[in-house]
Parts: structure tokens; sequence; C-alpha cells
């Protein structure tokens, strides 16, 4: 652009400020110009306003910041490919972690975006764009709040869950779970229709577009605060009764029944000891920490961006309602002819300085790296290494299988038996009874078993096995000396008793000893004493018997 051109622009104002009415009223966020009369005139800062207020190296700052969420996307990415595509048991997934996961991505898109499209910034010399006249900008801001609205909820629901764990010792199951993705993804959305309607976003921060400063506290800021509030809430209560539960714990001398065997009640509250709640507690600490550590890092960055950004919106508004307060900045402007540098002091006392604002964008970017150190677990780096290794063909990890395990059993008969070691001995089958010799083959068709026939009868030779070492054995026969086992009398079995003669065995003890008086020994036939009873030997003519 010509001088002509600029100073026909400039309107009478000095440089670098340009008159407003040089500029038409519609076109880019005209409510995002920074404006302060000046005698008659409308004097405005150049856009974008940044580039007056902070040093040169700002852009880099928040391009380096941009670079940090390229790589918090990567982490991202690896993690939900990782839950995706790999087995339960590699990563351990779980929809809480997935879904902070996926928030974590729109947000990091927020600032990607204009990363790669590299939009203009400014639809003219005072009028900074708007999500009317730029898409990149729309979708950077759309993504960018609905990241943190997400971000917001879903960090807010897994803090609820491991509450009602701890504290309630309620199990949070199917219904736990269609409530939050109603709740987690269901605010986000509402909240982003609504800011997008009642405040539009805009470059007003650097190359991301960020929500207008109209009705963006009522829309946007207080609900978004609202549910961080109620999640650090929650948080602190969590800790609170897990302190409460070790303290207690330490004067708590009574016993436990825990790895008695015995049964544990523990849906009651009531009924478990101090030291029997610390030991639950602990026990969901130990598999929660990742996710309260989590909780505790996202919930203060979300709200430190919070308080930076209303901070800079209050302070450029304020400058707005009453320019006064830029005056000292505007006549250092204007008598170093626009050298920005020469009055960056004055510059400070209005704005967020640079150190403060790289930090913010930082800890935002930095949200996907800590998600895969946290929830990400070395058993997912070992599953995609054993995933590549099985497409290429080169096992790391062989699994041991029996060779019996590896035998087809509809094609080899031999899979129930033991295979020979000699390999080239021919292969022989070792079953009992010989396929060919089966009845129902030789009959045709299913019959029942001949039993007692001569197949399966006494004359059925036994078989053994190649490497058996036992055969069948007679029962073994006791022999006193000097006498065969025809030589002892067999004592008589007592005779049926009558069924309805059972009076008095009522409360007899069927494992233990009981005693049979005399009136009932009509009841057996006792034999004389043989002569050649054998000392220890049960006497059946004793005038009572043990049964």
């Amino acid at each position: 652009m010509s001088n002509t051109s600029i100073s026909a622009l400039r309107g009478g104002c000095p440089a670098p400020f340009f008159n407003e009415l040089s500029f038409p009223t519609v076109g880019g966020h005209v409510e995002g110009r920074l404006c302060s009369p000046l005698g008659p005139l409308s004097c405005c800062i150049p856009c974008p306003m940044t580039d007056w207020a902070y040093p040169d190296n700002f852009t880099a700052a928040t391009q380096a910041a941009d670079w940090v969420n390229v790589i918090g996307m990567i982490c991202c990415g690896f993690l939900l490919l990782s839950w995706i595509i790999l087995p339960v048991d590699k990563t351990h997934r779980h929809y809480l972690s997935i879904s902070l996961t996926c928030a974590t991505v729109l947000m990091n898109l927020g600032f990607i975006i204009p990363l790669a499209a590299k939009p203009e910034q400014c639809y003219n010399e005072i009028t900074p764009n708007g999500m009317d006249t730029s898409s990149v900008c729309a979708a950077s801001g759309a993504f960018l709040l609905a990241g943190g609205w997400a971000g917001i909820m879903w960090i807010f629901l897994r803090a609820l869950s491991l509450h009602l764990q701890i504290c309630w010792q309620l199990v949070v199951g199917r219904n736990y779970m269609w409530f939050s993705q109603v709740l987690g993804w269901g605010v986000p959305i509402v909240g982003l229709v609504i800011l997008l309607v009642f405040s539009g976003v805009s470059f007003r921060f650097g190359a991301t577009c960020h929500i207008n400063h109209e009705n963006s506290l009522a829309d946007f800021w207080i609900p978004l605060l609202v549910f961080a509030g109620l999640t650090v809430i929650i948080q602190f209560a969590t800790f609170g009764y897990c302190i409460r539960v070790y303290l207690a714990s330490l004067s708590d001398n009574s016993a436990t029944t825990e790895g008695s065997g015995m049964p544990s009640y523990s849906n009651s509250i009531r009924t478990m000891t101090p030291r029997q709640a610390y030991r639950r507690v602990r026990r969901v600490i130990q598999l929660q920490w990742r996710g309260i550590v989590i909780v505790l890092i996202i919930i203060a960055d979300v709200i430190f961006f919070a308080v930076v950004f209303v901070f800079m919106d209050n302070t450029v508004q304020a400058i707005k309602d009453d320019p006064e307060k830029a005056l000292t900045w505007a006549a250092c402007l204007i008598a170093y002819s626009g050298d920005k540098n020469k009055c960056l002091d004055q510059a400070s006392n209005l704005v967020v300085n640079l150190p403060t604002v790289t930090a913010v964008l930082v800890l935002l970017a930095m949200n996907g790296i800590w998600l895969l150190l946290l929830l990400g677990r070395w058993s997912m780096f070992t599953g995609w290494i054993d995933l590549f290794a099985s497409a290429t063909g080169h096992h790391t990890k062989k699994e041991f299988v029996s060779v019996d395990a590896r035998m087809d059993v509809k094609q080899d008969p031999r899979s129930y038996e033991m295979l020979s070691r000699d390999s080239g001995k021919a292969d022989t089958v070792l079953t009992p009874i010989s396929a060919t010799l089966s009845p129902d083959a030789a009959r045709g068709g299913r019959q029942t078993p001949d039993f007692f026939g001569q197949n399966y009868g006494p004359t059925a030779r036994y078989q053994p096995h190649q490497r058996s070492f036992s055969s069948p054995r007679p029962p073994p026969q006791m022999h006193w000396d000097g006498y065969g086992k025809d030589d002892y009398p067999q004592p008589p079995m007592p005779t049926s008793r009558p069924h309805n003669n059972s009076h008095g065995y009522e409360h007899m003890n069927p494992l233990g000893m009981n005693r049979i008086e005399k009136e009932e020994e009509i009841q057996y036939t006792t034999a004389p004493r043989s002569q050649y009873t054998q000392p220890g030997a049960a006497d059946y003519g004793r005038d009572h018997v043990f049964i």
C-alpha cells in the first residue's frame, strides 16, 4: 500500500493510528477494534493489537506452543490407536480415559489448524477477522472451545466416579457409563451452540480464535468455572475422606478378617472396621492414582487459562470503556512515530506479560503428553512390537504347544495315544479294542453293545501299552501260616429287620459306635467261637455287639 493510501486511511490521526471513519462498519469483527477519541477524531490501533503491545518474539512464542500441541496430538493419537487396535489386556482401556483423550484432541486441533493454515488475522487495517469472514477462525475457535468444555466435563465425571467408588462404595456400571456419555458430550455440544450464537469467536490473541467479550461470562466462562469448581470440591472431599480413613486406621486395634477365609461384607460401611476401610481405599487409590493426577493437572490448566484470558479480556474491555487508561501508551507511540519497542513498558500495564501467556499456552498444549505418560502403559509398546512382528512373520515369542495338541482328532486316530520317539518305525494304533472287531461296524448301524458277548466278555484280552509298566493283577489274598482260606468260618450276617420294628434306632449315630443291649440279641445269629480264632479277632458270641 502506497504512502498516499496510508495517509488517506489515517484521516488526520497520528501514526501509527488510523481513522475509524475511513473504514466500513461491516465486515470482520467490528467490535474487536480498539479505538480512542483523539480530539474530534476516533483513532484506532492497527490490527493485530498484539503486534503493538508485545515484543517481537510474541509470534515465535505462540508458534512454539502450537508445535507442542502437535506433539501432544501425536501422543493422543498413539493412545487412541492402541485402544482401538490392541487387545484389552495390553491397554486396559476405559471409556473415561478414551473420552478425555478425545476432548484433548479437540483442544489440540484448535491450535494446530491455524498453525497449518496460517490464516490472515485482520479483515482490514483496524478490524480483526471473525468466524463470519474466516472459516479457519470458525474451525479453530469451535475446536478450542468444544475441547475445553468436553475436557472439563470428563474431568468432572472422572472425579465423580472416583468419589462414588471410594467414599460411597458404589459400583459405577453401565448406567453411569450412559449417564457420562450423555452429560460428557451433550453439555459441550449445547454450550458450543449457545456461545457461537450469542458471543462468537474472532482473532483476539494470536493466530487462534477465542471467544468474544459479548456475553462470554454468561454463556461460557461462568458455566465452565462452575463445573471446574465442582470438580475441585469433589476431588478434595475424596482426599479428605482418605485422610480421615487413614488416621482412623492408625488407632484401630480390632481384629480383621482379611485373609482369614471368612466372608467379607464389603457392601456395608458400618460393618467395616477402620483398618478394613483403609485397605479398601488404598487398593482403589493404587488402581486410580493416574486418573487422580490427570484430574489435578487438567483442572489446573483449564482454571489457569480461564483466569488469565478473562483478566486479559476485561483489561481490553476496560480500555475501550475508559480510553484514558491507555493514554500514556498512545502518547508514547505517537512520540516515537510508532516504535513499539520504546513503549513496551507503558504497554505492560495494559496486557498480561509474555511469560504468563507462554506458560498458559504451553500447559494447555502439554495435556496430550501428560495423558500418554499417565494413561499409557509399557504393555502398549510391547503390544505394537508383537503386532508388527506377527504381521511380518517374525515372531519374537513362540508359544509352547504340546505335540498332542497339534494333532487333528478327526484326521488322525493316534491323537489319543502317545507317539513313538522313533520316527522311522511304523505308526501303530494302540487301542484296547480294534475297530475291525467292533460289533457296530460289523452289523452296520448303531446297535446296543453286547457287554457280555465274545468281544466284551471274559475272552477279551488286555493289550498293554508300549510305554506302560503296569499290568492287571489279581486282588491280593491273605493267608495265615498253616491255614487255608477256607479254614476260617465266616461270621453270619444279621438278618433283615422288619421296617415296622425299627423303634429304638432313631437316636443312633450312623458315624459312631452304638451299643446294642441283650434284648436285641435275637436279631443276630451268633456262631460258637472257633478254636482257631486268633487273638484280637472279633468275638461274635459276646453279650453285646457294637455296630
